[in-house]
């Protein structure tokens, strides 16, 4: 399983990986002072892990191998895309999306946000609802079984 969590007292998260059967967790991220990870999710194939980053600035989609290795940006554009979510076929990505006046760091609720889905792969995100919404819209995974 994959989880955020902070760790020695320091205020920054990062993602860490864990075996249900517990053991030493492993670190598979390193971010800086000012930096946050959020919303990691296993590919349906196990192949990534999908999770929303503010490493350049703005809060973008990104995915990464399971060991940590070849971290990769999927979005690039002027939204803070918050919390991607695989669908069981693993050819899509949902994702919430803030305007640019909310902090990168933040996910507040009831703002008025889009909800988006784009290739797994990469792509043009498209919107498929305006809503208002927020923190505790789409936190956990929310695909039916057929996808």
């Amino acid at each position: 399983m994959v989880y955020v969590a902070q760790r020695n007292g320091i205020p920054i998260y990062n993602i860490y990986r864990n075996s249900i059967r517990g053991g030493k967790e492993v670190a598979l991220t390193d971010i800086k002072t000012g930096q946050h990870v959020d919303g990691c999710e296993y590919s349906p194939d196990g192949k990534y892990i999908y999770f929303n980053g503010n490493l350049t600035g703005t809060m973008q989609i990104w995915r990464m191998k399971p060991d940590g290795s070849s971290m990769e940006q999927m979005t690039y554009d002027n939204y803070n895309n918050w919390f991607p979510h695989i669908s069981p076929d693993g050819r899509w990505i949902a994702f919430i999306s803030f305007p640019l006046d909310i902090d990168p760091n933040s996910h507040p609720s009831y703002k008025r946000v889009m909800l988006r889905l784009m290739p797994a792969s990469g792509g043009n995100p498209k919107v498929i609802a305006y809503l208002f919404g927020g923190q505790g819209t789409i936190n956990v995974p929310s695909w039916s079984p057929d996808s």
